[in-house]
């Protein structure tokens, strides 16, 4: 089977930074087939890239190669690192972007890009998903094994979906991205609200405006905002054929509180 390349980044479809990553892989490992995840990230946001990744890898045939560049400390001292898990290769910054995705998998081995040979022979300061990520990628598609790249190392960044916690008979939990038809993804599941509610009634505030309903589709919820268990099986907070995020003046997709009170 050809290998299997996966991207996700901030760089948006404007300008050629995709196109660009792309013909490096290709000119590197031709035969390999590329898959976009996401180009647009919210610009230098780890946090949602993470969540991004992290929702999406399970559906990758097993050996798929990630390649992660959102990327704000380009050109600083933050490593370049290649993660094996249990069945897919990550690579990327070492700010965290891959820790989650990879965390779930089951981490295996990272090490830190250092092996030049397998770089470009220009390295730009600024373009490091160009010159570096994206030809590691294409080698290791390629087969070359991930020793090669670089020395073994215990150490990376890591970041988490914070779990929701049950204070004073409230549970509490938080908005961890905001997708393009304006539904608000928390960290709360299903199973959380019904284990909480214990077949009462509930209601919820998000930014000063309630939810007390959970609804089983868009079409059966009616008007006004409610909880739909999402695709990746979170609860969203959603509106039928119009933004959340709008109507609850959400100018930032994470860290807003959602508590959760029995009726």
């Amino acid at each position: 089977m050809k290998p299997l390349i996966a991207l996700i980044s901030d760089f948006g479809l404007r300008d050629n930074f995709v196109g660009v990553l792309k013909a490096v892989m290709l000119g590197i490992a031709p035969r390999a087939r590329i898959v976009d995840i996401s180009h647009g990230v919210p610009r230098h946001d780890i946090r949602a890239a993470a969540f991004l990744l992290a929702s999406s890898v399970s559906y990758f045939p097993r050996g798929t190669v990630f390649v992660s560049v959102v990327d704000p400390g380009v050109g600083s001292g933050r490593r370049a690192i290649a993660m094996r898990s249990r069945n897919y290769y990550f690579i990327g910054p070492d700010n965290g972007i891959s820790s989650i995705a990879a965390a779930h998998d089951g981490i295996k081995k990272v090490v830190v890009l250092e092996n030049k040979r397998y770089f470009r022979k220009s390295i730009s300061s600024t373009f490091h998903g160009r010159d570096i990520f994206a030809p590691v990628a294409a080698h290791l598609a390629c087969g070359v094994s991930l020793e090669r790249f670089g020395r073994p190392t215990i150490q990376h960044h890591a970041i988490g979906i914070p779990a929701p916690a049950i204070r004073a008979d409230m549970l509490c939990g938080e908005t961890i991205h905001i997708d393009v038809f304006g539904n608000v993804i928390t960290n709360i599941t299903k199973k959380d609200l019904v284990n909480f509610i214990r077949r009462k009634r509930f209601k919820a505030q998000l930014a000063r405006k309630k939810i007390t309903r959970l609804a089983s589709s868009y079409a059966a919820a009616g008007p006004g905002p409610f909880f739909i268990e999402g695709s990746f099986g979170f609860l969203e907070v959603s509106m039928a054929h119009k933004s959340a995020a709008r109507y609850f003046s959400l100018r930032g997709s994470r860290g807003v509180p959602v508590i959760i009170r029995r009726a």
